[in-house]
């Protein structure tokens, strides 16, 4: 099996399993509870927190844990718009958010919020002085992803920031899901950034948790009433085997990386130029400012899902875009913005590398897509 899915999902360390279930197993009380279990899952919730905090180089109490990204960036978005309604009701995201992102941002439009859209260019990265330009006296809040989850530009976070330092009071949010252990921090978690969005299963942790960024200061109005957890500001017991797991699978995710820095760039710059031989297939990644895991091509003539289905009979797994889409079969949103020709848009499936992959892995790859590209082109 190749395994090429990995901005889908990711295959859980088993360091991190094993914290799992040994902390399921040893430690059963509640953190809220008062007597010495509930104090021994309070201290190791704590550590948790303190380990993602160092690594992230930010401070402990800027850490809040959550279900996932869609969580995340839900509550950044929906908080940002309840805690600051009486400064503004104007939002800004990209034309290449994330649905958990752009989903949000319509049910607040529903509400009475206005949303402006940012758009990018032809290579898919937002067009800062555009941005610049739906900045009104009522915005509340700036959204915009660090790196693209289907086709891997890296946003220009930085400029964004630099166009922010004259709006001290406008919110600035990162969905960093895709960036985090893949870029440098220093590109998508800059001093002016407010908030950032994480999800675990994306970095070899468990699936069903992750947490955000929430830089001192700033105001954001809870996503979830209750108990009282997480500093009051996110009710319901915590789900601590898999937020301990979570801050083990982050620290081995950080230190492979560390490691074998340029690994997963090696394999895609290979994969790139071996697809880029054939005269029918587009590549619609770039190269410079683009993460090193995620390549998107397509066959001329070929649907994403023909593809995907295809190499799946020869045991290879990539997607449509972004998998949380490619099963409803929605059309990359993304290619959509880039002004991509919807008849190559449709053909675009998605390599997404990781530091467990090798190079014996992609010449296989490009083994099967040698045959199967013949076979399409006999049909076409």
């Amino acid at each position: 099996m190749i395994y090429f899915d990995n901005s889908a999902t990711t295959a859980i360390y088993p360091l991190a399993l094993d914290t799992y279930v040994k902390t399921s197993q040893r430690i059963m009380g509640n953190p809220s509870s008062l007597h010495d279990l509930g104090t021994q899952a309070n201290r190791l919730l704590q550590q948790a927190r303190k380990q993602i905090a160092e690594l992230l180089y930010v401070q402990t109490n800027e850490i809040f844990f959550t279900s996932g990204g869609t969580e995340g960036d839900n509550w950044v978005i929906k908080g940002t718009a309840i805690a600051k309604r009486e400064f503004g009701n104007h939002i800004i995201i990209s034309s290449v958010e994330h649905p958990a992102v752009s989903r949000t941002a319509e049910q607040l439009q529903a509400l009475g919020y206005e949303v402006s859209i940012a758009p990018v260019d032809k290579q898919g990265f937002v067009e800062v002085d555009k941005l610049a330009e739906l900045i009104r006296p009522e915005t509340i809040l700036v959204s915009v992803m660090g790196v693209n989850n289907e086709i891997g530009a890296i946003q220009p976070i930085a400029a964004i920031s630099e166009v922010l330092e004259n709006y001290p009071t406008i919110h600035f949010h990162v969905d960093a899901v895709q960036a985090i252990g893949k870029v440098d921090q220093a590109q998508w978690l800059t001093p002016r950034v407010d908030f950032a969005t994480f999800s675990a299963h994306k970095f070899h942790g468990p699936r069903g948790v992750g947490f955000i960024y929430w830089k001192t200061g700033r105001k954001l109005a809870p996503l979830l009433n209750g108990g009282g957890q997480e500093f009051g500001q996110r009710a319901t017991t915590e789900n601590l085997p898999a937020i301990v797991a979570m801050s083990r699978a982050l620290r081995i995710h950080l230190e492979k990386k560390s490691e074998r820095p340029n690994h997963t760039g090696i394999i895609r710059q290979y994969l790139k130029e071996a697809l880029l031989s054939y005269d029918k297939v587009t590549v619609f990644s770039g190269d410079e400012n683009f993460a090193p895991h995620i390549l998107t091509f397509g066959i001329k003539g070929v649907r994403g899902e023909v593809l995907v289905h295809a190499l799946e009979e020869k045991q290879i797994f990539v997607s449509t875009t972004s998998a949380c889409s490619s099963r409803k079969k929605v059309n990359s949103s993304t290619l959509h913005a880039m002004r991509v020709p919807n008849e190559l848009a449709t053909t675009a499936v998605r390599v997404s590398l990781d530091e467990a992959n090798t190079m014996a892995e992609a010449e296989q790859f490009m083994v099967i897509i040698h045959h199967l590209y013949d076979k399409f082109s006999k049909i076409n």
